[in-house]
Parts: structure tokens; sequence; C-alpha cells
């Protein structure tokens, strides 16, 4: 059962407040406040939109388990019909968790230009859902920093190989799984709020960033914005959804689990930027096998991805 009554709030809330002053950037993290303030969808936001092929969006299945997924479509699919509606021409992919997507929830969106590394975020409720897309009543937007966003010319492969199979479905990481996680240098994440509804973000670095041990993975947080949007949902409910993406073949990993923050002390094996965070996620639901019509031919790392320490 889906609860769509949800209060709009402003600034911060609890679970990001305790890990900015707990990271020592509180005072920095103040300064940003304003951008979580009610927005609309204005000129230069929406032509921004207009010109992308590519967004993900978390949200709930029929279940109630959190997942996130890639909406993908030509030049124009994501349209502002009002300062405050958002129209996203498309729908999940067949197969994928969130293909029949539960109206009246809160759902988070991340825009991303790969190319020139820009993206936008967007939360806000899910109004309807039908064969011409999504309707997203939009809360909140913003953009975030260029950070580690590898460098890619994202274009469409309609339509699925010839022998594709069906989706898999289970609970367990095979090896395939294992080592598309560790090739990636990017991957999607979405978390959630219980009043503030669910937030989808993105995670890049160098190829094996992401580690996988003992049927759970692990990362190091990198230093960023000092908002803290993911870090302090984890804080306060510990559900979360990942999708690992292979932009060669279009082979899409979707996982739902939950995770938690680790606080380590800087220097540790595996602290690539000396953050002295990791998070541990532990998947209890995938969907794997998928051919999302996505592909990309070649990727430009982003400059200031940190070393791998291990």
């Amino acid at each position: 059962m889906i609860d769509s009554m949800r209060t709009v709030h402003e600034g911060f809330h609890d679970g990001e407040l305790s890990v900015q002053r707990r990271a020592g950037v509180a005072g920095e993290a103040a300064r940003l406040r304003g951008m979580l303030a009610p927005a609309q969808l204005r000129s230069g936001v929406s032509q921004f939109l207009a010109d992308r092929t590519f967004a993900a969006i978390t949200g709930r299945d029929m279940d109630g388990r959190l997942w996130i997924t890639p909406l993908v479509g030509p030049p124009g699919f994501l349209r502002a019909v009002s300062p405050d509606v958002l129209h996203v021409q498309a729908l999940p992919t067949e197969g994928t968790p969130l293909r029949r997507l539960p109206e009246h929830q809160p759902v988070g969106l991340i825009v991303i230009e790969f190319a020139t590394r820009r993206r936008l975020r967007i939360n806000g409720t899910l109004t309807r859902a039908d064969e011409s897309g999504l309707y997203v009543s939009v809360e909140q937007l913003y953009g975030n920093c260029p950070q580690y966003i590898q460098g890619r010319h994202l274009h469409t492969a309609p339509g699925s190989a010839v022998g594709a199979g069906p989706a898999r479905r289970g609970s367990a990481l095979t090896q395939d799984d294992i080592a598309l996680v560790r090739r990636s240098d990017t991957f999607l994440i979405g978390t959630t709020h219980p009043t503030r509804g669910n937030d989808a973000s993105h995670r890049g670095g160098s190829p094996g960033f992401v580690r996988a041990e003992n049927g759970r993975l692990w990362w190091p947080d990198y230093s960023g914005n000092n908002m803290f949007n993911t870090l302090g949902n984890l804080s306060t409910d510990p559900a979360a959804t990942l999708v690992f993406l292979d932009f060669a073949t279009g082979r899409g990993l979707h996982l739902s689990g939950h995770a938690e923050l680790e606080w380590t002390g800087p220097g540790v094996t595996g602290d690539d930027d000396g953050t002295g965070r990791r998070v541990h996620f532990y998947p209890e639901h995938l969907v794997a096998d998928l051919e999302l019509p996505l592909r990309a031919d070649s990727v430009a790392a982003a400059p200031d991805t940190p070393p791998l320490t291990d």
C-alpha cells in the first residue's frame, strides 16, 4: 500500500544534519539550504530537461519494495507541462522492476548528461502513470556538481538483441553479476525517507571502486557537495536500491535491499578519497540479465576520480 499523503518540507532533515555534523561540514552545508526549497520548472531547467535522453527514477513496486531504474527516450521525452509538473514520455522498460509503477507515491528522479557531466535531481509525487508516460508533481529540484561522472555519449538501441532471454529474478548475486559490479565505473542509487519521500542519485569512480565480498557490496564515500542526501536518508531508513549498467551491451542489474553507513576513520584500506566513510549494501532481491535500450561506445574518465587504494 503506497501512502500518497506527504507534507512538503524545506531544508535538511535530521538524518542529513546528523551526517553533516559528524563529517564536520555543517557550516558549509547550511549555505546550501536554499537549494532544497520548493522550486519550479523554469525556462533554463525546462530546456536542460528537453535536451536530455537519460534519466532514472526511484519508486516502490506493487509490493512496496524500493527500486531504481533507467528511463530512456529521444530529446523532448522530459517535458515541463507547467511550472510544477513534469511529463516523462517514457515508461520503465518491460521486465524492469518498476515497469508497472503505482501512482500516488513519492518518487525521485535524476537526469544526467554524461557527455558534459551535468545532472539534475527532482523529487516529487507520481500523480499519474499510463500509456503516455509518467506525470510527476515536482516539489524539489536542484543541480549537483559534475564530480565523478564518467564521460559518455549515450545512444539508444531500440528492441532486444536476438536471443535475449527473460529477466532473471532472485536474491543471490551470481559470478556474472559480481563481474559486472567490479568492472563498473558508474551506478545509480535510490534511497528513501519517511517524510521526504524517495531520492535518486549517482555514484561514479574507477572500475573496481565498488567491492563485492561475501554476498554484499561496499564502496568508499567520496567528498562531494556536503549535502549528504543519500547518507542522510540511510541514517533514518536503511532501504536502498542500486542499478548497474553495462554501457557496452545494455545489460542491467537491478538490486533492492538495505544499506548502512560505516565510519572507518580516514586512511584505512579502501578509503580511496580519505573521507573515512563507506557504505555497505546487502542485496535482498535482484532482477538481472535485462537488455536496456542504451549504449555508449567509449568512456572518458572523470578527472577528479580518486585512485583505488587496494
